[in-house]
């Protein structure tokens, strides 16, 4: 799956109770985590850039993401549009240039 990237454009998954969005999201990347095959990039764009910093009901399991070699960029913009550019604590900070290179050059992108 090296050639495919998933968009990350929220910290809840779904739509309903931001308490169960946010569930749903950390029971995401903690099941992505043991998955055999893995996008080659995470892009995290407006509040998903909030699964990146201190206090992320995401933050381990996205570690473990990286340590197992996909990319995770989170938006500049998004970050300092937050005041979260300094609570970074896993990923790295990109621009949308590179985000969107990222999205083009890849055979799929799973957005959600």
């Amino acid at each position: 799956m090296a050639n495919k990237v998933m968009v990350i454009t929220s910290e809840v998954l779904g739509n309903g109770p931001e308490e169960l969005g946010k569930l749903l999201m950390k029971n995401f990347f903690y099941t992505l985590t043991s998955a055999e095959a893995l996008p080659g990039a995470i892009l995290f764009l407006n509040s998903g850039v909030k699964l990146l910093v201190e206090g992320s009901v995401a933050a381990e399991s996205l570690q473990v993401l990286a340590e197992r070699g996909v990319d995770l960029l989170a938006c500049g913009t998004c970050l300092d549009y937050y005041q979260l550019k300094d609570k970074l604590v896993v990923g790295q900070v990109s621009n949308m240039a590179t985000i969107q290179e990222k999205m083009l050059q890849a055979e799929t992108v799973i957005n959600f």
